[in-house]
């Protein structure tokens, strides 16, 4: 028998937007009041289109409902669980959704914050599970370690992803690329893997897929570019070479976090939901409307939202980090 599983587009129709909220004091210890303010606002703007289901543990529900109120959240479209996190990086502990037989299943991957960089980990690789167990949804569990910001689809099982992420000693040593190619067959419906080369500079993560290309229609990517990494190019050329459309995506002017480093800040790394595609922003005007305007060309028939993501950034990410999709 033929199988029907298949991990879903973006684009496709979702149930819920999932945020894991920065609960702990140990997230941004210095300005942890204005990244709660942020998410928000994050959420507010979501909720106007879609639910939004939020990670946190109960303690925490209170105080969240209130800044959701100040925000003028949707408040029929946000749905709390007491899923406490070690961090807010929802797109690569939460859970990687496929569809079989017309059924959203969970899929369950070892999570170990990008090669072991950042203790613990150990609330987050427990939420995939969590939310499977709160939502009576299937679960299939795989000892592999896997983000979902390494990994975009088109929908019709093709994938995009990169070899300094899943060719790194840090996370499953020992695996080669023929052995991803038969995971990713068995458990997402993956049927081809477009491997790409080049990240971008100082990207904890150590280079995902989700700052640099992202589908936007079964044969159509999103690629950014930059003159100050030419190696960018690299990646260009493979996707023209296999796509029969590329766009190319500007990168915003270098952003230095205190010391002096370059964040990897990417307009690639906007998120889409129901209607919207809620985009990354970073106060400069110039290179903001570029893609605002490259977005837009891209998704006619949903609102670019713009939100700034200098605050996320200095973390090194921006909206589709903190978010994972569940789909209809």
């Amino acid at each position: 028998m033929t199988s029907t599983r298949r991990m879903p587009a973006e684009w496709e129709p979702q149930t819920a937007l999932w945020l894991s909220w920065p609960v702990s004091m140990h997230i941004w210890p210095q300005k942890h009041e204005a990244i709660a303010e942020k998410f928000a606002e994050i959420t507010a703007a979501a909720s106007r289109f879609q639910r939004v289901n939020i990670n946190a543990e109960e303690d925490a529900h209170v105080g969240i409902r209130n800044q959701l109120r100040h925000a003028k959240a949707v408040w029929e479209n946000i749905w709390l669980y007491d899923h406490p996190t070690n961090d807010v990086w929802c797109r690569d502990h939460g859970p990687i959704y496929i569809k079989e037989d017309g059924q959203v299943r969970v899929t369950n991957w070892n999570f170990n914050a990008w090669g072991g960089k950042f203790e613990p980990w150990d609330l987050d690789n427990a939420t995939p599970p969590r939310i499977a167990e709160a939502l009576g949804q299937p679960c299939d569990s795989y000892d592999v370690i896997l983000e979902g910001g390494g990994i975009e689809v088109n929908g019709a099982g093709v994938m995009l992803t990169t070899t300094p992420v899943l060719l790194n000693p840090n996370r499953n040593p020992g695996l080669s690329m023929a052995d991803y190619e038969s995971i990713f067959a068995d458990a997402l419906g993956i049927k081809e893997i477009v491997w790409l080369p080049t990240e971008l500079p100082n990207d904890d993560t150590d280079g995902h897929i989700d700052n640099l290309a992202r589908f936007f229609a079964e044969d159509a990517v999103l690629c950014v570019s930059s003159q100050r990494t030419p190696a960018l190019k690299d990646n260009h050329e493979i996707l023209k070479a296999r796509f029969g459309q590329v766009v190319e995506l500007p990168l915003p002017d270098p952003i230095f976090n205190t010391k002096g480093e370059e964040l990897p800040a990417s307009y690639a790394n906007y998120v889409v939901i129901n209607g919207a595609v809620l985009t990354p922003v970073f106060g400069q005007k110039t290179t903001d409307q570029w893609a605002i305007g490259t977005l837009k060309d891209c998704f006619p028939d949903r609102k670019i939202v713009p939100i700034d993501c200098r605050l996320l950034l200095e973390e090194g990410g921006a909206l589709h980090c903190i978010s994972a999709n569940e789909p209809a």
